[in-house]
């Protein structure tokens, strides 16, 4: 199925605009496979470097991860500040994907020079649910049944999510 809702301004994105490709992940920061593919993203974007964009798009599972959105929300809070500190703290809650907890968020926003205090309220509050609930809509309007999800410009890529799998995709849409 294609990517029903194209990648636009609100979308977190790494890689120039331009570049011939743009890969898309529906992502889950406590999923044990998206852990996995975010070694993979990594090694595919030091590998393509200019070619590639990525973009990142909240897909939590809350009924099997309860601190998937926390996590989101965490990751949003940190957007605030910047679209780097926004990577900076979605590496490190995948880092650490093991230990997520409120503490663990604090902890990060410390690490990231972020306000602890106002990471925890906006988490507690719920401050971002908007942002990542319009990432699962466009998700669910895709036919996402699970994570990760990726889409090679806009075609969901339906096999394998390791590296030579990914990769070989990559260069057949290159």
């Amino acid at each position: 199925m294609p990517l029903t809702v194209p990648v636009g301004p609100k979308d977190h994105t790494q890689g120039p605009t331009d570049a011939p490709i743009t890969l898309v992940e529906y992502g889950d920061f406590q999923c044990p496979s998206c852990g996995s593919a975010y070694t993979v993203v990594k090694k595919l974007q030091r590998h393509f470097g200019k070619r590639l964009r990525f973009v990142f798009r909240h897909f939590p599972l809350t009924d099997m991860h309860p601190m998937a959105e926390p996590a989101a929300e965490a990751a949003e809070y940190a957007a605030t500040e910047s679209e780097e500190k926004f990577w900076a703290m979605h590496d490190l809650l995948f880092e650490n994907q093991q230990t997520l907890s409120t503490d663990l968020f604090a902890d990060l926003a410390e690490e990231l020079e972020l306000d602890a205090t106002k990471l925890e309220k906006a988490v507690h509050t719920h401050k971002f649910k908007s942002r990542i609930a319009a990432d699962l809509e466009s998700g669910d309007a895709s036919g996402l049944t699970g994570t990760p999800t990726f889409y090679i410009n806009g075609h969901q890529h339906k096999t394998a999510y390791d590296y030579t799998t990914l990769s070989e995709a990559i260069e057949t849409a290159l």
